[in-house]
């Protein structure tokens, strides 16, 4: 017997719920009221013929079913999102909806003065910044355009390389008046270190080999990388920061200049079928050239020691 087709809002309904983690709380995510949400559940489980929570006194509590419809549902909302974006910008307009992911840190600390100024160039624009550090499904369209550390390996998406970022070790002048300066790589493991707390391929990839910065060397762990500058900026101890966004700051005082030495490659992403709007593409190239410009105002430092004993890194991601 075939299973009648749901409608997406019994869906949407479901995939608040998994999000929030009660009915009460995915009914105020959506505007509704818990006992019309309680009853697109029950029919989604009628429609499917399936159990999707166990019901106790405590609420309501996922099943493996639920988990595994999990990721179908969020295909279907990052598509009801990008037809709604697409149903708003015409492709030869500079007028509608954009949704741009990046990191947190580049989405805090770097990209908002280039939203800026692009905004202020075509005031029919809307910005939809996705900021995380996993990396957005453009295939899936759960973003239009991705500022990515990784040059993306599917067909269907057009990238553009805007350069390298450099990386260096900063602290706080405050906590360098209270600590002193390190003088060389083996003086930082008598500092407070901050670092991340899970070591992902990416950050074995980013680390020199030699250089006493893992997790065991750590004062402060966090994957969190607006909490690891927050704490650099409150002088907690020493950590890695662009050095573009340090220069603003300058109470941030850059340590180990000439022995430390890390960039990590930029790349403008898009799927291809976006090249035919003139608001992506001119986006894209706003942002491109924008962090092209971020990139050159900040260049690795000149190595002035002896190059064998400057530990270097780069990463494609």
């Amino acid at each position: 017997m075939a299973i009648q087709d749901p409608g997406w809002e019994l869906y949407r309904s479901f995939l608040a719920v998994m999000r929030e983690g009660s009915l009460s709380g995915a009914a105020r995510m959506l505007g509704m009221t818990q006992p019309s949400l309680g009853r697109h559940i029950r029919e989604l489980e009628e429609v499917l013929g399936v159990s999707l929570f166990a019901r106790s006194p405590q609420g309501l509590s996922p099943t493996d079913l639920a988990h595994a419809l999990l990721p179908h549902a969020q295909a279907m909302a990052s598509a009801s999102a990008a037809l709604r974006r697409a149903a708003s910008t015409r492709q030869d307009t500079m007028s509608g909806v954009v949704r741009v992911a990046a990191s947190e840190v580049i989405g805090v600390e770097v990209l908002p003065p280039m939203l800026t100024a692009f905004r202020q160039q075509q005031p029919g624009v809307v910005i939809e910044l996705s900021l995380s550090s996993q990396m957005e499904n453009l295939l899936r369209r759960d973003a239009d355009i991705a500022i990515r550390m990784a040059r993306p390996t599917q067909d269907a998406l057009v990238a553009r390389q805007v350069g390298k970022i450099a990386l260096g070790m900063y602290a706080h002048k405050r906590y360098l008046k209270a600590h002193g300066q390190p003088a060389t790589i083996a003086d930082l493991a008598a500092h407070a270190l901050i670092g991340f707390d899970h070591e992902t391929p990416y950050i074995r990839s980013m680390r020199p080999a030699g250089l006493p910065y893992a997790r065991e060397h750590f004062a402060l762990r966090t994957d969190n990388d607006l909490a690891a500058m927050a704490a650099l900026r409150s002088g907690y101890g020493i950590g890695i920061c662009q050095v573009g966004i340090a220069q603003r700051d300058p109470a941030l005082m850059r340590v180990l200049a000439d022995s430390f030495e890390l960039h990590m490659d930029v790349w403008v992403v898009m799927h291809e079928d976006l090249r035919r709007s003139v608001l992506m593409r001119a986006l894209c190239d706003h942002l491109a050239a924008a962090l092209i410009d971020y990139v050159k105002a900040a260049p690795p430092p000149k190595t002035k020691r002896n190059p064998s004993r400057t530990l270097r890194a780069s990463t494609k991601r």
